[in-house]
């Protein structure tokens, strides 16, 4: 059962993030694709996606990255999307293959 924040330092405390009593509350994530106003997240854009991704090269959870639920929708479709056209890789084995992101050598030269 959570306890009830008496005293007005205590409940502005808990507002911005911070220590209330014993436990910790964190300040609240805000969506950096609504502040943006961001109609569409463009899967051509890898740097702007890597952001969102794990050094496993998975997709981050919505409670760590602070997106809406519209926005995290629409990030996995663009996350997806590029993976498919290799713009961004799989897993952390594709980077140590291939020698990074749009890395690649010509093996064929005339």
């Amino acid at each position: 059962m959570a306890r009830k924040l008496t005293s007005r330092s205590q409940r502005s405390k808990a507002k911005k993030g911070g220590r209330v009593g014993r436990r910790y509350i964190p300040k609240r994530k805000v969506c950096s694709f609504c502040t943006a106003k961001v109609e569409a997240i463009d899967y051509k854009n890898p740097s702007m996606l890597s952001r969102y991704i794990s050094d496993r090269g998975k997709i981050g959870p919505r409670r760590k990255t602070g997106t809406c639920a519209k926005h995290q929708r629409a990030l996995a479709v663009a996350v997806k999307r590029a993976r498919h056209l290799a713009l961004l890789p799989f897993t952390p084995d594709h980077i140590r293959k291939s020698g990074g992101v749009g890395l690649r050598e010509k093996s064929f030269q005339p």
